[in-house]
């Protein structure tokens, strides 16, 4: 159907990448531990939906433009990584406060970290790159539907990756249950997720054309 071939390796293969512990999972249960499973479900949604736009980006050839321009791919990079280190270094100077468990502040902060999951996912061109390199793998030279298809797979990549975020963010947040009642600990993982945004900022700063 539309071309596309060893649908279950594809599946199998992107289940073992979303387990895979890297950034995504290291923000999701660093957002479980500050606000609950919400907050790591909003990081997980905002990843998920920053991660669309590159699928959609090598559904219609613009992530074959960006790997093609190295203007273009200079342009993303260097506003990904700024505002990666931007939002890192907030993190670092920012004190946290147990408020966080009145409903406003709880809602406005769910926004905040379900947008820097989407633009942290959507501004780094290397995950652009990752989809161009790996969804053409599975679709047929020949199909009529690429567009479609690419899509299509990409959906069910973005689909399984989501539910395993969430997951991960039930099992982080019950067992930072405890945790989440105290400011210094709330501080340590502000801390750390500021570092993983810089360090995360660094290297897409670093990234080159091929």
């Amino acid at each position: 159907m539309l071309g596309i071939h060893e649908i279950w390796l594809f599946v199998l293969s992107g289940l073992l990448l979303n387990i895979t512990p890297g950034p995504d999972s290291v923000y999701v249960i660093g957002r479980s531990m500050q606000m609950g499973w919400r907050g790591g479900a909003a990081a997980a949604l905002g990843i998920s939906f920053g991660c669309f736009f590159h699928v959609a980006g090598a559904a219609i050839g613009l992530s074959a433009l960006l790997m093609a321009s190295s203007t273009a791919f200079s342009v993303v990079k260097l506003v990904g990584a700024a505002y990666l280190v931007v939002t890192g270094l907030q993190m670092l100077w920012t004190r946290p406060a147990l408020a966080l468990a009145i409903d406003e502040p709880v809602r406005s902060s769910l926004r905040r970290v379900f947008l820097q999951g989407v633009f942290t996912n959507a501004l780094n061109p290397k995950v652009a790159l990752f989809f161009l390199a790996f969804l053409p793998q599975f679709v047929a030279a020949d199909s009529t539907h690429k567009p479609l298809a690419f899509l299509t797979l990409g959906l069910i990549f973005i689909c399984t990756g989501t539910l395993w975020c969430l997951v991960l963010a039930a099992f982080a947040a019950k067992a930072a249950h405890r945790l989440r009642n105290s400011e210094g600990a709330i501080a340590w993982v502000n801390r750390a997720l500021g570092g993983l945004f810089i360090y995360l900022g660094i290297r897409v700063a670093m990234l080159e054309t091929r």
